[in-house]
């Protein structure tokens, strides 16, 4: 059901973020085109930057041609896109459409490491993305026992140690708080968090661009 939620708020950001877009280069004569046309108006819109225009031609795209070959292949280029203006939310959307429609073997073990790359390149502020940290933990870990063998592990390796230290510098972080305004027992709750973290203190040097995003800086 979370799930459901998260794709359907997606959707609506994305429809919401395209109302406005594109009106002077899509005129009302731009419809019942071929599928090539579209194909071509998203590339070329991401070529030159203008992913919110690409984003609109998918849009026409998947409403005139569901069933086209080429949907595949303009959902990973929107992704990517998206990935690269670190516009993560709406990433996700699409490698979640294309999850759905297209992913089979081993490409939906590139697609999966792609959702998890995603989710650990959107967490920004660590106190407000705890869910996101707990949540790409999971899917890292499911990630590692369902793919023992894929060339991705390395990568999904160190961004759950990454992840971990987060973690534990949280929990520490929350614990000197609460112990700094005389919650102790507050303050223990965290520490006993840390007990059990598969990263200690002595293991942890703080990167000096951030634990997340030093993994792929």
């Amino acid at each position: 059901m979370l799930q459901i939620i998260k794709t359907f708020f997606a959707g609506f950001i994305l429809t919401f973020l395209l109302a406005g877009c594109g009106g002077d280069e899509r005129t009302i004569e731009e419809f019942n085109k071929p599928a090539l046309y579209w194909y071509q108006k998203i590339a070329k819109s991401i070529s030159s930057g203008h992913v919110d225009k690409a984003d609109a031609y998918y849009i026409s795209l998947k409403s005139e041609h569901m069933y086209s070959p080429m949907m595949p292949d303009a959902m990973l280029m929107l992704a990517h896109a998206h990935i690269s203006k670190e516009e993560y939310l709406l990433a996700n959307f699409y490698l979640d459409e294309y999850n759905k429609r297209f992913s089979v073997g081993s490409n939906r073990e590139y697609i999966e490491f792609l959702k998890i790359k995603a989710s650990f390149m959107g967490i920004k502020d660590v106190y407000k993305d705890q869910k996101l940290i707990e949540d790409t933990i999971m899917n890292a870990k499911t990630f590692i026992g369902r793919y023992p063998g894929s060339a991705y592990q390395p990568l999904i390796h160190t961004m759950l140690v990454r992840l971990y230290m987060t973690q534990y510098l949280l929990n520490e972080n929350i614990a000197a708080l609460y112990q700094r305004i005389g919650k102790d027992a507050a303050a223990k709750i965290y520490r006993e968090k840390n007990k059990n973290s598969v990263v200690q203190q002595s293991d942890i040097t703080p990167p000096e661009k951030g634990i997340i995003g030093a993994v792929f800086n």
